[in-house]
């Protein structure tokens, strides 16, 4: 990973956290008294070089939900916790990320990681060089379409993040991210 990338995004990590902390713990409370459960799902995510990592997400699925990218379920919706939902179309989720991108197993910008069972992403990913980036919080991918795009399409940008990537690439994702977040497009819930 290249060193100023790394170094931005510990910096930016810890700024989150100490800003999004009481955020955090807000959401982390309205799980625990909304679902029975853990607070924090960890999934296992693939990460650079195609190694497995434990990524931390709110959980807003009940406890007997298959391990499955929600688009392969049938009928996901029942398996929604009653405030999975909202916390899915507000990205708030996705804040525990915030601790793997600290760890160096996600970036702020990369690719979205891959479940550890989605294969036909992982190998299309890895026949296009993909799989040497960090995966991230956000992505090229995430902005042009999110949940909605079919997985060729996703690895295609993939593919542009990989060729161009710079940091002024990394700041207009990140930017058009917030607005994306803030609009909740392209979100499936």
């Amino acid at each position: 990973m290249n060193p100023v990338k790394r170094m931005v995004d510990l910096v930016l990590a810890l700024i989150m956290l100490v800003i999004l902390a009481i955020p955090i713990l807000a959401v982390a409370l309205m799980v625990k008294l909304t679902s029975r459960g853990p607070v924090v799902y960890w999934s296992d995510r693939v990460g650079r070089n195609n190694q497995i990592f434990r990524m931390p997400k709110f959980r807003t699925m009940r406890v007997d939900t298959p391990a499955l990218a929600t688009h392969l379920l049938s009928n996901p919706e029942r398996y929604l916790t009653p405030i999975g939902s909202m916390l899915r179309m507000s990205s708030l989720d996705e804040l525990p990320q915030l601790w793997s991108i600290f760890r160096g197993d996600m970036s702020f910008v990369g690719p979205r990681p891959a479940l550890f069972n989605q294969d036909d992403l992982i190998s299309l990913r890895t026949a296009q060089q993909v799989h040497e980036l960090v995966p991230g919080l956000t992505g090229w991918a995430q902005i042009n379409g999110r949940d909605e795009l079919p997985i060729p399409e996703k690895v295609a940008l993939d593919v542009f993040y990989l060729q161009h990537r710079s940091l002024l690439l990394d700041m207009k994702i990140l930017l058009l991210t917030i607005c994306r977040v803030v609009k909740r497009a392209g979100v499936s819930h």
